[in-house]
C-alpha cells in the first residue's frame, strides 16, 4: 500500500466562486460544472472557465450533466431550472416553478430525461421533446431524493415512509414501493442495479436486493444517514462495498459470503466534523470523503488512509471523481474549486 509520504494525487487546478459551492460535476469527456450558493454556474475547461449563469443570489442546489453530456441542468432556490445545450453553447430551457425550491435532480442513464422535485411532486423533462413528459406525486411528502436505475428503467424517489420507483415506459402505472419507518433521505443503486440503499431519518439503512421482497436494515448509527456510495468493483462474493456517512462517522459494508449474516460494517474514522459528500473511484475500492473539517480523506480498499487533502481550510462541501477516475474535483465553503490528478509517485493508484 502507497504511504502517506508518496502521494496518490496532487494539485492540478483550482478556480473560485464567490460563495460555498453547492454542487461539483463532470460531464463525459472531463468538463466540470459547478454551481455556488450565491447562485452562479461555472464551467471549467482544460484550459478556460466559461460562466454560464451570474450570481442573482439564489442559491443553485443542484445541477448535472445528461448521459452524453450534451445538456447541463440547474435548479435551485428561485424554483426556476435552467438547461443548457453545450453543443450549441445556449439556454434551452427556463422552467419558472417560485415559490418551489428545486433541490432534488437526476438525468436519466439511458435517455435525454431529467427528473426534478417540485415539492412532493417529480417533473420528468424531455430534452429531445423540449416538453414535460410527466408529472408525478409522491403525496406522502415532499420529496427527499432523486435517482434512477443504471439501465434507466426506473425513476427511484425517496421520501416520507418510504421509496417509490416509477416505470418510465408507463408513468400512469402505480409505482413500486419499498417502505420504511421514517424517511429516506439518500437512496442510491448500486452500479449493477442489483441493490437499491436507502439512507434513512431513523439512522437506519434499508438495502433491497431486487427481486428479493425481504430487506436487510443496519441500525446503530449516530445521526442520520445523509450520503451513501456504492463501489463499482466488487467483492469476493460478487457484491459491491457500500459506504455510509452519518455525522463525522464513515461505515464501510461489506456482502457477508455467508448469506444467513448478511451484510458486516466497519468504521473508517479519521474525519472530526460532518462529513458532507463521499464517492468511490470508479472500478476501484480507493473511496474519497470530504468534510467540513477542512480535509478530503482518500481510504485505501475503503479501509486505511491513503492521503490526506487540503485547500478548503474552513471546511469542504462536495466532491466528485471524473468519469474515468483519473481525477478528483471538490469544493469548498469559501467558493473554492480544487481538481486533483495522480502525482508522477501516485501512478496506478486506482489499483483495486
Amino acid at each position: 500500500m502507497p504511504s502517506v509520504k508518496e502521494p496518490l494525487l496532487k494539485l492540478a487546478k483550482q478556480g473560485t466562486l464567490s460563495d460555498y459551492v453547492t454542487v461539483v460535476a463532470w460531464s463525459p469527456d472531463g468538463t466540470i460544472a459547478a454551481s455556488s450558493a450565491a447562485g452562479e454556474v461555472m464551467l471549467l475547461h482544460s484550459e478556460e472557465t466559461t460562466l454560464l449563469q451570474s450570481a442573482n443570489g439564489n442559491s443553485v442546489d443542484c445541477l448535472a450533466f445528461s448521459k452524453d453530456g450534451q445538456f447541463l441542468a440547474a435548479g435551485g432556490q428561485d424554483g426556476g431550472v435552467n438547461i443548457w445545450q453545450l453543443n450549441a453553447g445556449e439556454l434551452i430551457a427556463s422552467l419558472k416553478n417560485a415559490p418551489t425550491w428545486v433541490d432534488q435532480m437526476a438525468w436519466s442513464p439511458s435517455s435525454n430525461l431529467l427528473a426534478f422535485s417540485l415539492g412532493r411532486f417529480v417533473q420528468v423533462w424531455d430534452a429531445d421533446q423540449r416538453e414535460i413528459a410527466a408529472t408525478l406525486d409522491f403525496a406522502e411528502s415532499s420529496v427527499l431524493n432523486i435517482n434512477w436505475h443504471p439501465n434507466g428503467q426506473g425513476l427511484t424517489v425517496g421520501g416520507y415512509q418510504g421509496v417509490k420507483i416509477w416505470n418510465p415506459q408507463d408513468w400512469d402505472d402505480d409505482p413500486y414501493m419499498m417502505s420504511i419507518d421514517s424517511a429516506s433521505l439518500a437512496i442510491a443503486w448500486s452500479p449493477d442495479g442489483k441493490y437499491l440503499a436507502s439512507g434513512n431519518l431513523d439512522r437506519t439503512i434499508t438495502v433491497l436486493e431486487w427481486n428479493n421482497p425481504h430487506p436487510w436494515i443496519m441500525r446503530g448509527f449516530p445521526g442520520k444517514i445523509r450520503h451513501l456510495a456504492w463501489s463499482q468493483a466488487l467483492t469476493k462474493t460478487g457484491a459491491p462495498l457500500l459506504a455510509s456517512a452519518s455525522a463525522e462517522c464513515i461505515v464501510v459494508w461489506e456482502k457477508h459470503p455467508d448469506v444467513s449474516r448478511a451484510w458486516e460494517g466497519r468504521v473508517i474514522e479519521r474525519h472530526t466534523e460532518v462529513v458532507q459528500a463521499i464517492t468511490f473511484q470508479p472500478n476501484t475500492f480507493l473511496l474519497a470523503s470530504a468534510s467540513e473539517d477542512g480535509c478530503v480523506c482518500l481510504w485505501h480498499r475503503a479501509k486505511s488512509i491513503a492521503q490526506n487533502l487540503s485547500g478548503a481550510p474552513d471546511g469542504f462541501s462536495c466532491l466528485a471523481w471524473h468519469p474515468q477516475g483519473h481525477q478528483l474535483a471538490a469544493g469548498g465553503n469559501n467558493g473554492e474549486i480544487l481538481i486533483w490528478s495522480p502525482s508522477q509517485r501516485g501512478q496506478g493508484f486506482g489499483r483495486r
